[in-house]
C-alpha cells in the first residue's frame, strides 16, 4: 500500500502546483481577489496534504502491522477532493452551495491526522 500513497501523492503534488501555476497565470485578471483566495487555499492544502500521503507511504512501510497509515491515507486523498476540490470548484463557478461541501473535507483531513498520529503509537 505504501507505493500506492507514494504514487497518489506525486500525482496529488505535480497537479497541485500546476493548479498553483494556472491560478497565478491564467486566473488572476478572471477572478475576483476573493475567489483567487479561495483557489489558493484549495492548492495550499492540496500540496500539504500531498506531503501528508507520503508521510502515510513511509508509515505502511515501516509499520505494516498497523491499517491505520492505510486509512490515514484514504483520509488525506478524500479530504483532498472534497476540500480542495470544492474550494477550486466555488471560485470557478462562484456557486456557494459548494462551500457546504468544504468542511467534509477538512473533517477527512482530521481524522487522516489522528490515524496517522495513532499509527505511530500502535506500530
Amino acid at each position: 500500500m505504501d507505493k500506492t500513497f507514494f504514487f497518489i501523492s506525486s500525482l496529488s503534488g505535480a497537479i497541485g502546483v500546476m493548479l498553483g501555476a494556472f491560478g497565478s497565470h491564467g486566473l488572476r485578471q478572471r477572478l475576483t481577489s476573493e475567489s483567487m483566495v479561495t483557489f489558493e487555499i484549495g492548492v495550499r492544502y492540496q500540496m500539504y496534504h500531498a506531503l501528508a500521503m507520503i508521510a502515510a507511504s513511509i508509515a505502511s512501510g515501516r509499520w505494516s502491522t498497523s491499517s491505520l497509515p492505510s486509512v490515514a491515507g484514504w483520509l488525506f486523498a478524500i479530504g483532498t477532493i472534497l476540500f480542495s476540490g470544492s474550494l477550486y470548484l466555488l471560485a470557478l463557478t462562484q456557486k456557494r452551495w459548494l462551500g457546504a461541501i468544504t468542511p467534509f473535507g477538512g473533517l477527512a483531513f482530521i481524522a487522516g491526522w489522528v490515524c496517522l498520529a495513532l499509527s505511530a503509537l500502535s506500530g
